[in-house]
């Protein structure tokens, strides 16, 4: 996909008249610290559209970013870390689950990146459960594949896959090494062309 323009229109903690538009929603999620905003730059061929912060758990809004005048990269706040308080923690999980349940977005394909070194952590495990449950449609970004080597990522493909089933599809992808950008939007297209 050719992205003639990537804006940041605003930030969401709750319901807004952004979420009415029929624009398709691109939902990316991740816990903290798994690169997800250097992910969503390098998809769009950006270097700062999407702020990374060297504190993770920075972002605690729903923050949406409008591409080529017809689609929504939603940058959600990344969850399971462990130095905001559990109060906090429990606050973006309601967030990221109202965004998921309650927020009436009938067109969505969600991404969720993962560390490739780290593979399916039980947040990440619940929500793909609850994306699944839902019928909605999901792509497995598996980041920084860099800094693995090729055996042990085949072993970490292997194990997600008998997790949470073969139909999901995974994705090898490094932001720092700019691979597996081709292979997202090829897949992208198939997905959106069933919605």
């Amino acid at each position: 996909m050719k992205i003639n323009s990537a804006i940041f229109i605003k930030g969401i903690r709750g319901t807004d008249s952004i979420l009415e538009s029929d624009f398709l929603h691109l939902a990316f999620y991740g816990r903290s610290n798994v690169g997800k905003s250097s992910v969503i730059n390098t998809i769009l061929g950006r270097k700062n559209l999407v702020k990374s912060s060297s504190k993770p758990g920075k972002t605690k809004e729903l923050n949406f970013f409008k591409i080529n005048e017809e689609l929504f990269i939603v940058d959600l706040p990344g969850y399971g870390y462990a130095k905001v308080s559990q109060k906090e923690r429990e606050k973006l999980r309601k967030l990221i689950l109202w965004y998921l349940l309650y927020s009436d977005v009938k067109n969505r394909i969600n991404v969720i990146v993962l560390d490739s070194k780290v593979g399916l952590t039980d947040y990440d495990e619940e929500l793909i459960n609850i994306l699944q449950k839902n019928n909605e449609k999901i792509i497995i970004l598996l980041n920084k594949i860099d800094k693995i080597k090729q055996g042990v990522l085949f072993k970490q493909i292997k194990s997600i896959q008998k997790k949470i089933g073969t139909n999901i599809e995974i994705i090898s992808f490094s932001a720092f090494k700019k691979r597996g950008i081709e292979k997202f939007w090829e897949i992208f297209n198939i997905i959106k062309k069933k919605l």
